[in-house]
């Protein structure tokens, strides 16, 4: 059986196992156009993946705390009719990984700022329900628990809480955010660069992995 450093694996889900920006930027395209403002540009969605939606859209659209609710509450909207798993795709050779930590008998988690009943559609759309002994995320209103420190803390907490040695934890993101909310933490992070971020992003994690072949050499030893 493979054996690894860490005694639990956090993962970001956007931009890490999954990639739903075809989704994303057709309802970025609707709810920023209904509430009077451009739509992006796909080459602009980088500044959108990631963050909680509650933060892009004042940072990127400019729009007040109030506006912005307004806003992630019409987006969830069209969300919940689009499907969560709509126009979702799973990067490759990722959910094989998943399936080998698991195997390692490595409790796993995820720590998105997605909502959490779309995290859960996600891992249910795409059986990976049996890897996670949790699947931590955004409440929906983005407010209560939202940035990625809390939600890393989160992560953690449940995983304890189930009985799973986190004294060597790792997470796993492709984002800014996902290296600031892993060192708040004490977490190192393994910054994965197939996501929707810039190189720069990374440069405080642990790691990085330019493939899922490097990242699972980080993971796992034989």
């Amino acid at each position: 059986m493979a054996s690894s450093p860490y005694s639990c694996v956090l993962w970001d889900v956007d931009g890490t196992i999954v990639d739903a920006s075809v989704g994303i930027l057709r309802r970025l395209n609707v709810a920023l156009t209904h509430f009077g403002h451009p739509a992006p540009t796909r080459e602009q969605l980088v500044h959108w993946i990631g963050p909680p939606m509650f933060q892009s859209f004042q940072d990127q659209a400019g729009m007040t705390p109030e506006q912005s609710a307004e806003a992630v509450s019409f987006y969830r909207t069209l969300g919940k009719a689009d499907g969560y798993t709509t126009d979702v795709t799973t990067y490759p050779g990722v959910t094989d990984l998943i399936h080998d930590v698991h195997a390692a008998g490595i409790p796993q988690a995820t720590a998105s700022s997605k909502p959490e009943n779309q995290v859960d559609a996600l891992i249910d759309h795409f059986d990976l329900r049996a890897d996670f002994v949790t699947t931590v995320g955004a409440t929906p209103d983005e407010s209560t628990l939202a940035s990625k420190t809390d939600i890393v803390a989160e992560a953690l907490r449940r995983l304890e809480e189930r009985g799973a040695d986190v004294s060597r934890p790792v997470l796993i993101g492709d984002r800014h955010h996902d290296v600031e909310g892993g060192n708040a933490n004490g977490v190192p992070v393994i910054f994965v660069e197939w996501g929707f971020s810039d190189a720069h992003e990374g440069d405080d994690a642990a790691f990085r992995a330019a493939s899922v072949d490097e990242l699972r050499a980080l993971l796992l030893s034989a």
